[in-house]
């Protein structure tokens, strides 16, 4: 079963127009189909201003999309309100390309990597369990949880950030 499928996805932007004149649409997205499975992992590649985060943010419903259809885990959500979204979102995670533009330089790693738990409710325990299990199942050790971004490599960086997805 495929965990994401996205079927004839459209993403378009209003673009000019005015009182008298009809808007003209950026096609940001035009007509993708693709689906990855459990345990596949997935890259898009394009040049600067091809619809790649556009694609992304569209998939995880952060833009709604102009037509098409996203199906997670079996359900179909196109058209679902953001509070039914919710539940399916805690199983959603983003890694950006710069990972030290998107960490929190006053907050130590293993904040960083329990944020997300905290929004969706988990609880203390849970949640200092889970950031030790990732730590490590990302290839950093106990100790850099008590860091800080800065002191991270730029590889480290980013295991930070795949750790709080």
């Amino acid at each position: 079963m495929d965990l994401l499928r996205l079927d004839d996805l459209r993403k378009y932007f209003p673009v000019g127009g005015g009182i008298l004149r009809k808007p003209s649409f950026l096609r940001a997205v035009d007509g993708i189909n693709l689906s990855v499975t459990r345990g596949e992992t997935l890259g898009l590649v394009g040049e600067s201003g091809s619809g790649k985060s556009t694609l992304a943010l569209t998939a995880l419903k952060l833009y709604e999309p102009t037509s098409g259809r996203i199906i997670f885990d079996g359900v179909d959500v196109t058209g679902m309100k953001e509070s039914e979204f919710k539940k399916f979102r805690k199983k959603l995670g983003i890694v950006f390309q710069d990972p030290y533009s998107s960490l929190n330089p006053r907050s130590r790693v293993k904040d960083i990597i329990a944020r997300p738990m905290k929004v969706h409710g988990y609880g203390d325990e849970e949640i200092d369990r889970i950031v030790k299990e990732v730590i490590v199942e990302v290839g950093l050790s106990i100790e850099h949880l008590e860091r800080f971004p800065h002191q991270l490599s730029g590889g480290q960086q980013q295991r930070v950030a795949i750790a709080r997805a």
